[in-house]
């Protein structure tokens, strides 16, 4: 019975560091760095398939610019992103990733 109580609590913490490690990393699939690779791959996949054509793709990577000025910008303000500049972020990269979303789809051609 010992053995068997010991052996479930081995279990459980080995269960809980997986499930603690699998959250961590759907967590860094959202921070703001991860996301613009993401979304600037994404422009580059619509400029080489033809589904952006070079004025589109200026604008979504000037975009991806000023947003992460903007994180430059809070970071400098006291070295750390709050959860309120954490959210504008998140805000301006979902706009982001919205318009490269309608530019990709849009009947525009080269």
């Amino acid at each position: 019975m010992y053995r068997i109580a010991i052996i479930s609590v081995v279990l459980l913490f080995s269960l809980s560091g997986f499930v603690a490690s699998v959250a961590g990393a759907a967590n860094d699939a959202t921070r703001p760095g991860v996301r613009h690779a993401r979304q600037a791959a994404r422009i580059q996949a619509g400029v080489e398939k033809g589904s952006l054509v070079p004025r589109e793709a200026h604008r979504l990577r000037h975009e991806q610019r000023n947003i992460q000025q903007s994180k430059r910008r809070m970071l400098a303000n006291d070295g750390k992103i709050g959860p309120r500049e954490r959210a504008k972020l998140h805000r301006m990269q979902d706009r982001a990733s919205a318009q490269i979303s309608r530019a990709k789809h849009n009947p525009t051609t080269k």
